[in-house]
Parts: structure tokens; sequence; C-alpha cells
């Protein structure tokens, strides 16, 4: 429930945070049955919030494990569908704990589930894919005899990596049968196999975006929207935007943590501006408009900014 819940609100706020999503082979998005999603990982958690957002039925994530240390973290996470997996880097006392999420992603396809899992198993702002680990393949040859699995791969790209107002390329292949992937019987050169396929189906997908502009009259026409709509959303997004370079100074963390601050700050500050405005003496019919009509004035704002001054953003 808690996962339906925040993803129609996700959905919406990408809208406004993602203001061009391009989806190629959108079709293997209706693919029924166990399914492993594998995708590069050019952007941190963004990355499998984007890439969730399409899927109409409940995705399954391995996420980076120290992110759930903290038991604030480690509830909230688990809730949305997040599954810990551990690097040498965050420490061998915790591979061990590799076994449990392996596991768990077995249990989710065996329920018919979509489990979503980046393999390279490292993020580094970067669409040059980076080498894959083992963890897709072995998922994939320890539920090679399910009824039913497929792999389907993926290639996510973003125009900007430090920016609001992105555009998205999600470009899906088709679903590939574990019996295509894992042609021999002996599970090493198997799982060799596997990561140069999917490499080779990976890599062709990533796509770059390439910022549109608007025409002359959409300047003016989106112009005339954006100047007061940046106005009234600058004492909010200013300073979370200023917060959040500061907290992730160094980091690839940027982008999802700006767009997770704005997720729950934003409905906030929509509520207090109507909060205001009835107090002031205006009717309750106007606020609760104004309350309906940020989010996509937001959106054409961004858009116009975008295309006028991209680096801005």
């Amino acid at each position: 429930m808690f996962y339906s819940l925040v993803k129609i609100w996700v959905r919406l706020a990408l809208r406004i945070f993602c203001t061009k999503t391009t989806v190629t082979g959108g079709k293997s998005l209706s693919v029924t049955g166990p399914l492993l999603l594998v995708a590069n990982h050019p952007n941190s958690f963004l990355d499998a919030i984007v890439i969730g957002a399409q899927f109409n039925r409940p995705v399954h994530f391995l996420a980076r494990g120290d992110a759930f240390h903290k038991p604030w973290h480690n509830t909230p996470l688990r809730m949305l569908n997040m599954i810990p997996v551990y690097r040498i880097s965050e420490g061998k006392e915790n591979l061990h704990l590799n076994e449990r999420a392996f596991q768990r992603s077995k249990e989710v396809l065996e329920a018919g589930g979509v489990v979503l899992i980046f393999i390279e198993g490292i993020c580094l702002n970067t669409h040059q894919l980076q080498p894959f680990k083992k963890g897709a393949a072995r998922i994939t040859w320890e539920n090679r005899r399910l009824q039913g699995f497929t792999v389907l791969p993926l290639g996510i790209a973003f125009d900007h990596f430090r920016s609001f107002g992105k555009d998205v390329n999600m470009h899906f292949g088709k679903p590939l049968l574990p019996q295509s992937l894992l042609p021999y019987e002996e599970e090493a050169r198997s799982l060799l196999f596997f990561n140069q396929a999917l490499y080779e189906e990976i890599d062709q997908r990533i796509q770059v975006p390439v910022g549109a502009r608007l025409s002359g009259e959409a300047k003016i026409l989106y112009a005339c929207i954006a100047f007061p709509v940046w106005f009234i959303h600058a004492p909010l997004y200013y300073p979370i935007k200023n917060l959040v370079q500061r907290k992730t100074c160094g980091t690839i963390f940027y982008d999802s943590v700006l767009f997770g601050v704005l997720l729950f700050a934003y409905p906030l500050y929509l509520l207090l501006l109507c909060i205001l405005l009835l107090s002031v003496g205006l009717p309750l019919s106007v606020a609760a408009l104004l309350f309906f009509l940020l989010p996509p004035a937001a959106r054409i704002a961004v858009r116009w900014r975008k295309s006028v001054y991209p680096e801005a953003c």
C-alpha cells in the first residue's frame, strides 16, 4: 500500500523534475511473469525511481546496503521494495548478507514479480559502462528453470546529472530467455557469457538525450507563465537546492537527494501557500485552484528555463 501511494505522487513529481522522458521499446513494460530487469546505473537512486515509475506492477530494487544502516532509513526503504546488497567497499563483514538479497530476489521472482538490478554494481555519473558484476548473472542462473522467467535489458541516459528539469531516455530491449544467456552447463562459463551478452544489449541502448529548444512563439507564451511561477517557487527551491549541493558535494547523490527532498517538501509548501492566501481573504475555490494549477505551471516554467538557459537549471 505504501509503495503504491508513493508511486502515484512520484509519477506526478517526475513530470516536473524530468520535463521530457522518452521510452523506446515500451511494449516490454507489459511483459508478465517473473522478470529480471537489468540496467546500467548512471544516476544513483534516481535511476530506480525513474525506471520503477514506468511499470504498472511493483518493482523490487537491489540497492546499496550502506543506505540501510540507520533504522529511520531501513524501514521506509524496505517498504519501497528495496533489497540491500553489499559490495566489498562497504565491508567484507557484510558480504554474507548478500545471500539474503539473492534469496529475497528469488522469492519475488517465484511470486511472478519484477526485480531490478544495476549490473555495474557502482554509480559514477557517467554513461560509459563499467565492468559488470556477477549478481545479475547469478540470479539468472539460480532461477533459470523458473517457469516464465525472462531477463529484460535496459539502457537509461540523462542529459545532465546535476540539473533540475532533465531529459531522460529509456530504451528497453526484448525479453530474453535464460537459456539463451546461459548456454553452458558449467556455471562459470555461463556467467561470463551472460555478462558479455548483456554488455552488448545495454551498451547499444544508452542514448544520451539532446535537449530540444522551444519555438519563438512558444518561448513568449511560456515566458509569460515562467516568470511569476519561478517567483512563487523560489523561496522553496533555491534554499533546498543550495542545501542539497552542500550536503552532496563530491558525491553522485545530488539529483536523487534533490528529487527526494522536493518530493515531500513541495506539497507542504503548496499547502502552506494556500493557507497563507486564505488568511488574507482569498476565496477557498481560488486557493484550491492554485494548489492544482501550480505544479503543471512549474513544469512549463522549467521547460522554458531549460530551453533558454539550459546551464542554469
